[in-house]
């Protein structure tokens, strides 16, 4: 048997939060902060296995769009992958810990290719923080999500938690960061701003180009283009927010590198798929943030979900049951565009997807009400419902969004990368809404403690 010992992170950030909680044991009612940090603790726990590891008798799907291993075999050991396969084809060493799967299925974890952390506490943004963001991506991890890129609103607590993530003891997600979200005004000043998040090595470029259905000025053409050749010069990709397709296809021209939300202004044409072909670029739906955008008008049914609640403030489901405020959602010009808008981005989803282009699976989570983790999964529901099938789903959300958004060393099951996975007790391939059905989550070979699905 092997002989585990709690990673450092976990052991350092548990004792860090639970301090000031086991301190205060008497004083009454725990805030919301401390439930949320003691939560993060449990389902962050892991253990850093001292000897190899082999998960036997699997049903593997690679995250490559590969057919499915059956029975298959993974071995992993000092936090990567060292074999794969079917048994007959992989030697398990002599000293390995040997865990039969039983037939469940065993995957790549899941990669957000657009979220955000550290930002958001309960539905109030402005909390940034190291403890924070730990607090969130180990949410993330409980949920199966094993990486994050955050585009925008990074700070150097995000820079430094990505910059020293590289290692066996990992414990919660894997972070990648794009910094500020730059809006400059000027041709002029979008070299400069660019020029000064260089300075941080992010892993994109990020810019909106949108008009929050007609309400804000729009950047400009020649402000982007400035953007786009600024960023070539560090080689560093762009991802653009956009919502109308001849904003987006203006952007393709002008070398965007990744096309962060849906076209939800009409239905795509032949041009607009030539133009992502040509560019061999990455589309990212992000359909649970149009959802978010109105569905508190009324309570929506995933608030009886087991799977969610799992993860979620029951403070902050009180706050979105409030009638005033489904009503003001409800009243919402904005919120009743955004709600129109969504048949449109499923559309535009299932014409892309059907024409070949890559979509890389993200939700835009980790604002208010935009639920780390479980929107993830909500996400991949809506892909299915759109029109997707599970093994394309599943690419996108595993090998094809860790190729899109430069992640060389984790999103597939394949010798030499992290051993980031999932077990499931139920097959994906079936109905995509069985990875619900999370039974182990493991980050770079170490096994987080059983989620409570």
């Amino acid at each position: 048997m092997a002989n585990p010992k709690i990673s450092v992170i976990t052991r350092v950030f548990c004792a860090s939060v639970m301090q000031p909680v086991l301190g205060r044991r008497h004083a009454g009612r725990q805030d919301t902060l401390e439930k949320s940090l003691l939560l993060a603790c449990l389902i962050g726990c892991s253990t850093v296995a001292a000897q190899p590891v082999a998960l036997t008798d699997a049903r593997i799907i690679d995250g490559t769009g590969a057919a499915m291993i059956f029975p298959g075999t993974l071995v992993m050991d000092q936090g990567k992958i060292v074999a794969v396969g079917n048994p007959a084809d992989v030697t398990i060493p002599a000293d390995a810990q040997v865990i039969s799967l039983d037939g469940k299925t065993l995957m790549p974890g899941l990669i957000n290719a657009h979220g955000h952390a550290g930002g958001v506490r309960g539905l109030e943004s402005g909390h940034y923080s190291e403890e924070n963001l730990l607090r969130q991506l180990s949410l993330y991890a409980s949920y199966g999500v094993t990486s994050v890129v955050s585009l925008g609103d990074d700070e150097e607590a995000g820079f430094r938690l990505r910059d020293t993530q590289h290692h066996a003891e990992l414990d919660r997600a894997r972070l990648f960061v794009a910094g500020p979200v730059l809006n400059p005004s000027t041709a002029a000043q979008a070299a400069e701003m660019v020029d000064q998040t260089a300075t941080l090595n992010p892993d994109f470029i990020k810019i909106r180009v949108d008009d929050n259905l007609g309400r804000t000025p729009k950047m400009s053409a020649e402000v982007y283009e400035a953007v786009s050749a600024r960023a070539d010069v560090y080689g560093i990709p762009l991802s653009v927010h956009t919502y109308y397709q001849q904003d987006t296809k203006d952007l393709l021209r002008v070398g965007a590198d990744h096309i962060a939300h849906s076209i939800r202004d009409s239905h795509i044409d032949d041009e607009f798929i030539q133009l992502m072909h040509e560019r061999d670029i990455c589309y990212t739906p992000t359909l649970t943030r149009e959802l978010s955008t109105y569905v508190y008008e009324s309570e929506p049914t995933f608030f009886s979900d087991p799977f969610f609640l799992a993860g979620v403030d029951t403070d902050v489901l009180t706050t979105l049951r409030e009638p005033e405020r489904q009503q003001r959602m409800a009243q919402n010009a904005a919120a009743q565009q955004y709600k129109a808008a969504l048949p449109i981005a499923m559309s535009n989803l299932k014409t892309l997807s059907d024409a070949g282009v890559r979509i890389a699976m993200g939700t835009d989570s980790g604002p208010a009400a935009r639920f780390q983790g479980y929107f993830e999964h909500l996400e991949m529901w809506m892909m299915q419902d759109a029109g997707m099938a599970p093994m394309q789903i599943i690419k996108s959300a595993t090998g094809d969004a860790a190729a899109c958004m430069n992640l060389t060393d984790t999103g597939s099951l394949e010798v030499g990368k992290w051993a980031d996975l999932i077990v499931l007790e139920q097959n994906p391939l079936e109905d995509i809404r069985n990875t619900r059905s999370i039974e182990q989550v493991w980050i770079a070979g170490n096994q987080l403690r059983r989620p409570r699905f």
